[in-house]
């Protein structure tokens, strides 16, 4: 398959497919997402990397930053909120390899990933969540 790029899709684009995925979630997920933010970035910093153990930038395309549901308490007040970060590149350089699926498709099978973290799903549970929300 050949693929005609134009302009890379912005961050603003990007978020506006996660969003999308969130509010495709069943009303089950939705209802304990909470405070939790949405951000798109190019890459991940290089401290997130390094904590990660991660060398190549393009290697993470997102990550669940925060405590989850099933371990979250009172003790979790006056906290950060939880937050899902979407590394902008390494999403398109994926989705262009791929050459399979569309941008929406990967984009939300990062947030749905992400997402996951959240609940403490495994990883059959979050393919489940994602074709409920296809």
């Amino acid at each position: 398959m050949t693929r005609t790029f134009g302009l890379a899709p912005s961050a603003a684009e990007i978020e506006a497919l996660a969003r999308a995925t969130l509010a495709r979630l069943p009303e089950q997920f939705r209802a304990h997402l909470g405070e939790i933010l949405l951000q798109v970035e190019d890459f991940a910093d290089d401290e997130l990397l390094d904590d990660l153990g991660i060398e190549n930038p393009f290697d993470l395309t997102g990550v669940y930053e925060g405590v989850t549901v099933a371990v979250r308490g009172w003790e979790e007040s006056g906290t950060m909120p939880d937050r899902v970060r979407l590394f902008r590149l390494p999403i398109l350089l994926e989705w262009a390899e791929r050459g399979d699926e569309t941008l929406e498709h990967l984009v939300a099978h990062v947030v749905i990933h992400e997402i996951g973290h959240h609940f403490g799903l495994s990883d059959e549970d979050m393919h489940a969540l994602e074709e409920m929300a296809g």
